[in-house]
């Protein structure tokens, strides 16, 4: 690959990246509009800040599904190289059309020396697995349709169908891909213990909402399924929020689930800023000896 078309591929994937920023502050005007933060307490606003810090910290586990999967096709990266590109490249998500940050991810691959089409087949295998393991969590929700199971029970099914699922992908596919998977389900786990938390704040006196700790969880890495299959949505927005206002209507308010739906999306928005960042500080502090930026890169011979 010629030095012009590596930068070529550096720009693109860094203009994604940089177009994702600007959808993402949109989205943040939007979302302030649609909620007075003003009437929150400082005790409040830094719960809610907190929280984004948390999912911008556990979507970095992302990145080490992803290596992974990449190491599954026998493309082998340093795990630093894989935070920065995967995070970098994130934010493009929001732009609409829902795939940019796999083609920005794409392009700061290739430019870095890795084989094209290995590196698009991951992008497969990642929404695969991905989808996969969020289909899941379908179980968790039975409860709320079907009045014979118990969270409890619907908690131990779903463990039963997860660890039988990761055998199997063990033995079939590769130890990698079920790491992977596992993995995935740990980020589903954290993604909806923080949308549990602000419905919490906006309900800080329900104390029943607390039984019902698995079954939103499940209903939010659901709803995230719904908008991750659903083409063309920027991030799932609106999809995600349908989904969750179908499945929780019956057990919260609606004000309150439409207030900690949007107040929810705020912050996954933030965490996703944060990620970014800190994606950015792991490229300034691997790389910076090196001209590009990327000669750390291997990958093995197909």
């Amino acid at each position: 690959m010629t030095d012009y078309m590596k930068r070529y591929l550096h720009v693109v994937g860094g203009l994604l990246g940089a177009l994702g920023v600007v959808f993402v502050v949109i989205k943040l005007v939007t979302y302030a509009d649609q909620i007075k933060f003003s009437e929150f307490g400082v005790s409040t606003l830094l719960a809610l800040l907190s929280l984004a810090v948390v999912y911008g910290l556990a979507s970095i586990i992302l990145a080490f599904a992803w290596r992974d999967l990449l190491k599954h096709l026998n493309l082998r990266v340093d795990t630093r190289w894989a935070i920065w590109t995967h995070g970098t490249s994130q934010l493009a998500k929001y732009v609409p059309g829902n795939i940019f940050h796999l083609a920005g991810r794409q392009a700061i691959g290739v430019a870095a020396g890795l084989p094209a089409w290995p590196l698009a087949k991951s992008a497969i295998w990642e929404l695969g697995t991905l989808s996969v393991t969020g289909s899941l969590f379908v179980l968790l929700v039975l409860p709320f349709f079907v009045a014979e199971i118990t969270s409890l029970l619907a908690l131990f099914i779903f463990f039963v169908f997860f660890l039988a699922c990761v055998c199997v992908i063990y033995r079939w596919f590769s130890p990698l891909v079920a790491r992977a998977m596992s993995i995935y389900a740990v980020f589903h786990v954290l993604s909806g213990t923080v949308f549990f938390v602000v419905l919490c704040i906006i309900l800080p006196s329900n104390l029943e909402i607390s039984a019902l700790f698995a079954g939103i969880c499940g209903a939010y890495v659901v709803a995230w399924l719904a908008g991750l299959v659903t083409p063309g949505a920027p991030a799932g927005a609106g999809v995600r929020e349908f989904v969750l206002f179908a499945i929780l209507h019956t057990v919260v308010s609606e004000a309150d689930l439409l207030a900690a739906i949007v107040l929810g999306r705020s912050v996954t928005v933030v965490g996703d800023v944060v990620y970014y960042f800190i994606a950015l500080g792991m490229r300034k502090k691997e790389f910076n000896a090196n001209a590009d930026g990327l000669s750390s890169v291997k990958y093995d011979d197909l």
